[in-house]
């Protein structure tokens, strides 16, 4: 019970980025590159298992972590946070395109009817209402933004997968892509000026809570609960995510992004269900 509350409260820590990015007067560069900056000296003093030496599989790892958190951070200051974490969420569907092609793990046909539930959801969200708003300037661009962070987070995924054989590769993958961002972001945001306290004090809780703490509690976690479960309980990131978003700024969820975004939720959880019944 313990290791599914740490999962549980991962997600609510994840969930929080959006509110939280949003909430920042900082430009999305400035966001990115401070909040992996508080994250690498936090996980470095807390949790040894980051400070493993980095091999290859790390260093490509860490740049396909770095570029979803650098697209993600991007698209949820253009989109809603619905649309951005709904989006980013549609991992699944490249992870079955991809797979075949870059792990030779073959594609069953009931995978393509999970195939096609995915592109639906995708499809939903794509042409809803895409009027910019004060907490969504350009949700055209936003929308691509976080599809294709979806893209790189599939990538991560199965670049874990590719590496599963060290397990050190977790912990220093983490590291690597929240360097890769602060070295890539941190040059186009600067110089840094005209910063509030409370704009510093969010960038520091998204770094040391948001994803160090989270990382530290999704490590301790994932040793005793199996990764088709944590998968399931991790689903309340999305779910959360456009809740705090709405209840800091007032920022509602269209209708299609409610649609689409439940199509891409329950095909998650039918897919890990099938998952699960096939492993098991």
């Amino acid at each position: 019970m313990r290791a599914r509350l740490y999962l549980l409260a991962t997600a609510v820590l994840f969930s929080t980025g959006g509110a939280a990015v949003k909430a920042c007067s900082f430009t999305s560069w400035q966001v990115a590159g401070l909040r992996s900056t508080f994250a690498v000296v936090a996980l470095l003093l807390v949790v040894p298992a980051t400070r493993a030496r980095w091999t290859l599989p790390v260093v490509v790892v860490g740049i396909s972590q770095a570029t979803t958190m650098l697209l993600f951070v991007s698209a949820t200051k253009l989109t809603t946070a619905a649309n951005a974490i709904f989006l980013q969420s549609t991992a699944p569907l490249y992870v079955l395109l991809l797979a075949p092609i870059l792990l030779r793990e073959p594609v069953r046909r009931i995978d393509m009817m999970f195939l096609g539930a995915f592109l639906l959801g995708l499809s939903v969200i794509f042409l809803g209402d895409a009027s910019p708003t004060i907490t969504a300037p350009n949700p055209a661009l936003g929308n691509w933004l976080a599809a294709a962070s979806g893209v790189a987070w599939a990538s991560t995924v199965m670049g874990y997968r590719w590496a599963s054989r060290d397990p050190s590769t977790f912990g220093a993958a983490w590291i690597a892509g929240n360097l890769i961002v602060a070295a890539i972001a941190l040059p186009f945001g600067w110089p840094i000026a005209g910063a509030s306290p409370a704009d510093w004090a969010i960038v520091a809780f998204l770094g040391v809570f948001q994803i160090g703490l989270a990382y530290a509690l999704l490590a301790m976690g994932m040793r005793e609960v199996p990764a088709v479960e944590a998968s399931l309980l991790m689903l309340l990131e999305p779910v959360l995510n456009p809740l705090w978003t709405w209840l800091v700024h007032g920022e509602r969820v269209g209708p299609a992004s409610l649609v689409g975004g439940a199509i891409v939720l329950m095909a998650t959880v039918a897919k890990t269900a099938v998952d699960t019944r096939r492993l098991g």
